[in-house]
């Protein structure tokens, strides 16, 4: 009886699993919208009073998107003046929607790898898994990784796509 070997254990694939740099904190939204007069119009000294009442301690420690849900033209100052509150408190702040912000945090992990500890390696970029990764985390992973790896594949050990192979 022959024994079972584990080629996919033999073959020094290293699975490189973007999940594992996932944002799995609580995600709070500031929408601008709550903070404008009839919900369109920003009126500067009412605009800084309501900030000035905002309990900025419901956003301790969270990672907070900054958006307008209304169809409102917001000057440029009125973001960067939440930002200036939300800044001491929480932990990431962004501008954009809840995917936006999930993005964002995505890449900041993703830019904190060292690409010299995969260096002649050879590196599997895990697919489909539970979270949705953007293309984005994609096309980052790669491109760090590049210089380094030996050979990047996309899939599962057991099946991959070939992305780049060092000559």
């Amino acid at each position: 009886m022959e024994a079972i070997v584990n080629k996919v254990a033999e073959s020094g694939l290293i699975s490189f699993d973007l999940e594992e740099y996932y944002p799995k904190e609580e995600v709070k939204v500031f929408d601008l919208k709550d903070h404008l007069f009839m919900g369109l119009i920003l009126k500067e000294k009412d605009f800084r009073a309501a900030l000035l009442a905002t309990d900025w301690e419901a956003y301790r420690d969270k990672n907070v998107a900054i958006t307008c849900s209304a169809d409102a033209i917001i000057p440029m100052w009125a973001n960067m003046l939440v930002a200036s509150y939300l800044q001491p408190v929480a932990r990431e702040v962004v501008f954009g929607d809840e995917k936006k912000l999930t993005e964002q945090i995505l890449l900041n992990r993703l830019a904190s790898v060292r690409g010299e500890d995969f260096a002649d390696k050879r590196v599997v970029i895990k697919g489909c898994g539970e979270m949705p990764i953007s293309e984005s985390a994609y096309v980052a992973i790669t491109t760090k990784l590049r210089p380094f790896a030996k050979s990047i594949m996309y899939g599962e050990p057991c099946s991959t796509v070939p992305i780049f192979k060092k000559k």
